[in-house]
């Protein structure tokens, strides 16, 4: 087959105006924030949108209680403090994920200890765990990375055995399973995102779990200043529709808590889009398997993979990419550049996502916190940990496998156009364009090394 390539001259596989954006709103959804409008009860954590929303989502992630947060991070914040993560404690988490995973800890004056992940699926090492849980180690944080349930079998056995706790980062796996559960509240707590992006998008918004009553409560009281919200719960003081700002809990802050409450019109949003996740999820699920069973043809091609068990929701669809097996003569970073650039052409979205490992990020290299304690020192929380080499412990270096992943994959579809926005048929043209390109792949490296002689003849 003697076709050519988009990048080459041809004709494009697939009009990228024909992807679906997302979010997909439709009139329920818009229907559901004009209700908040009409009934005039925009905010407050017993506002009945978010009370709703909340009893919602726990019994869809299997959870018992479910506490609605104004974003993901927050959430996580939650998970990590009312779980008893203090200043100065550390937290073992992936050096693969997104920075509101350490910036979590890091809320909490709790100090981030990265590890490396596994090459295959980009989820936490097991591991790399183990060996980094030390005597200042109060929790571990698995993240369930692009959606896909990460193998909490032998982290919770860790988490056993050394006396600290689970903590889930799920923002990105909302419906995702372990051996047939969902995940979220398998640790002592988690959290979830509302984000744009996300597969269960409400703007911004953020969904802390638990199975645990005093944990749950506790962090209703930390989104909300730190106060005594127990007058609320024995209806004392009940909430009042008629008065919803008025005389609903005592104002006093007993302990620092913070302004983490969601709010009425994100949550009748969230509600409307959580009854239709589980056919959207279903579908994506299917066209992911299509699309995974079509790269898998290709040599050198390998699409997502996830541990034994789990299944994914595929929030993200990360190709990596083997020169060798493919018989192409290229760094692995030289093929997957010049695949993405061959792959816009032809009309796909094709996006990195991450392109470092976490500590590489400049908040990390300069830790300079939340201010230096000593001129030319690190800042806190850092700062109470003086045995620590953290330039060592955050030399990027540490994450080869990490590395590896970052520098021989793409994220095919994009956060504005993600899989689970696209009919079948689009996937079907992403199949298309990929196999079309990879048959011209000597074609392509001759030209990524082209253009890598021309760019240095340059400079």
């Amino acid at each position: 087959m003697n076709e050519r390539i988009a990048l080459f001259g041809g004709s494009p596989t697939l009009n990228r105006d024909a992807q679906v954006k997302w979010p997909d709103v439709t009139d329920a959804e818009k229907a559901a924030v004009a209700r908040v409008l009409d009934r005039g009860v925009l905010s407050g954590s017993n506002a009945p949108e978010a009370v709703a929303l909340e009893r919602e989502f726990a019994r869809f992630v299997g959870a018992k209680h479910a506490v609605l947060t104004h974003c993901g991070t927050s959430a996580l914040h939650l998970a990590l403090a009312v779980a008893g993560v203090r200043a100065g404690d550390q937290v073992v988490m992936p050096a693969y994920s997104f920075v509101a995973t350490p910036l979590a800890a890091l809320h909490c004056g709790a100090i981030p200890v990265f590890v490396d992940v596994d090459p295959t699926t980009g989820l936490m090492d097991a591991k790399a765990a183990a060996a980094a849980v030390g005597p200042r180690t109060r929790a571990i944080m698995p993240v369930h990375v692009h959606g896909c349930a990460a193998d909490l079998g032998p982290l919770l056995e860790l988490a056993r055995s050394r006396g600290i706790t689970l903590v889930e980062d799920a923002a990105q796996a909302h419906g995702a399973t372990w051996n047939g559960k969902p995940v979220g509240a398998l640790g002592r707590t988690g959290g979830f995102s509302l984000q744009s992006s996300k597969n269960l998008a409400g703007g911004e918004g953020g969904i802390f779990v638990t199975n645990d009553d005093a944990l749950a409560d506790e962090a209703n009281r930390l989104r909300n200043f730190g106060q005594d919200l127990a007058s609320i719960a024995s209806g004392e003081r009940p909430f009042d529709a008629a008065r919803p700002l008025d005389a609903s809990r005592h104002l006093e802050s007993y302990r620092i808590g913070w302004m983490y409450r969601g709010n009425e019109m994100m949550a009748a949003f969230v509600r409307a889009r959580l009854a239709r996740l589980p056919e959207q999820t279903a579908a994506a699920q299917k066209n992911a398997e299509r699309l995974s069973r079509a790269l898998a043809e290709l040599p050198g091609v390998l699409p997502p993979a996830a541990p034994a068990g789990c299944t994914s929701v595929h929030h993200k669809y990360r190709v990596r990419l083997d020169p060798a097996a493919a018989g192409v003569d290229l760094a692995p970073r030289v093929l997957r550049d010049a695949m993405m650039r061959a792959l816009h052409a032809e009309g796909l979205d094709v996006v990195l996502w991450q392109t470092d490992a976490l500590p590489a990020q400049p908040v990390f290299q300069t830790r300079e916190g939340f201010g230096s304690d000593v001129i030319g020192e690190p800042g806190w929380p850092w700062s109470l940990d003086r045995e620590t080499d953290f330039a060592r412990l955050y030399d990027p270096a540490r994450f080869p496998a990490t590395r590896a992943l970052l520098d021989g994959s793409m994220v095919l579809f994009s956060q504005t156009c993600p899989l689970i926005a696209q009919n079948a048929a689009t996937v079907d043209r992403y199949a298309e364009a990929f196999a079309r390109v990879w048959r011209h792949r000597e074609e392509l490296a001759a030209w990524a090394k082209r253009e890598r002689l021309a760019s240095a003849a340059a400079e």
